[in-house]
């Protein structure tokens, strides 16, 4: 009589959604070498190109801290701006995966779902009423500003039959967002001391970075990626569903609220630093997955990697494009980024992940 074994039941780090192609281990370190090399070439580029070229030497010397003319000054003025971007497309990129795990969207993203503006509204409303200007009470401001505003569509996109599905929650997040940039508008305009830099702030950029502004954002995006890494186990049972998830031992209501506190802290953070910018977290987690699978354990640090590759890149068009001046980073995220965006739809139909 034959006997009939019952079928692995996966366990909490290997799970993974019906459906979905794993990659083999070779093929994510060749991906991973690859990465690691455009990046790397990026950030050379980032120092080298703008409105005054420089040679090899002027780069070797300006990486050393020397401004003995105009081609090593140059250099140590890029490098702050190419570690903003580094650090800002690393957030985002990341963050956007954790938001797409967590609430199983294919079109999560820190701009899409409101985040960024939340984040955007209470960093002005503390300036203008509150004389936060210091970095890092702008930040504390950011992060409560983008985890209310995340809650708050969440809750709204949740209201009716069939709960917080894709589409309800990229409507409810596009509603949000309009609404908070209206509210930023209004109360910005009356104050003349803010409004024209707000204005440019709003506009999302890496321009005129210096360390003193980068450093108060650290902490705060160290804590962000160690969260979001920590709670990559959890993403992946997460994502056979929440019963499923709960049969394998994980408390989901806890993973998903860890999970997206992670990601509001790199969202908040990196929007107080350099302003909304969108698309990156939309656009970065997409591409990774088709890279590297869906194993969260692997997809996150892939989505920071490349979303670091992508706004670094983005600033080194801006340059080129508009040169002897240059365009903000958010401007060309959101060329690239909108199209993709369309592409989703259609090609998804708005389907869960």
């Amino acid at each position: 009589m034959t006997q009939v074994h019952p079928a692995p039941t996966p366990d909490a780090a290997t799970a993974q959604p019906p459906g979905s192609a794993r990659r083999p281990a070779p093929v994510r370190i060749l991906w991973l070498l690859v990465v690691l090399g455009v990046l790397a070439a990026l950030l050379i580029a980032s120092v080298a190109i703008g409105s005054r070229a420089v040679g090899w030497s002027d780069i070797v010397a300006g990486l050393g801290g020397s401004t003995d003319n105009l081609g090593q000054a140059a250099v140590s003025k890029r490098v702050p701006r190419t570690v903003l971007a580094l650090l800002v497309g690393a957030a985002l990129g990341m963050s956007g995966a954790v938001m797409q795990g967590v609430t199983r969207n294919p079109l999560a993203d820190p701009g899409i779902l409101g985040v960024n503006m939340g984040a955007s509204l209470a960093v002005v409303v503390g300036l203008a009423w509150f004389g936060l200007f210091s970095a890092t009470s702008k930040i504390w401001a950011a992060i409560a500003g983008a985890a209310l505003a995340a809650v708050f569509v969440y809750a709204v996109g949740s209201l009716g039959r069939g709960g917080a599905t894709p589409l309800k929650l990229a409507l409810a997040g596009a509603a949000t967002s309009a609404a908070l940039a209206s509210f930023v508008t209004a109360v910005a305009l009356p104050r003349g001391d803010i409004a024209e830099s707000v204005q440019s702030w709003q506009v999302g950029g890496v321009g005129g970075a210096t360390f003193d502004t980068i450093a108060p954002a650290v902490p705060f995006l160290v804590a962000g990626f160690a969260i979001s890494f920590l709670c990559a186990r959890g993403l992946n049972s997460l994502a056979l569903g929440d019963e499923l998830a709960a049969g394998l031992g994980e408390r989901v209501a806890l993973v998903r609220g860890i999970a997206a506190l992670g990601a509001v802290l790199l969202a908040g953070a990196a929007t107080a630093i350099a302003g909304p910018i969108w698309f990156v977290g939309l656009l970065v987690p997409h591409v990774c997955r088709l890279l590297v699978g869906v194993d969260h354990r692997w997809l996150l640090p892939f989505s920071a990697l490349a979303g670091a590759c992508l706004l670094t890149a983005s600033d080194v068009l801006g340059r080129i494009a508009a040169r002897p001046s240059e365009l903000d980073v958010g401007i060309i995220t959101a060329l690239i980024g909108a199209p993709f965006f369309i592409a989703i739809v259609r090609r998804q139909k708005v389907r869960e992940l």
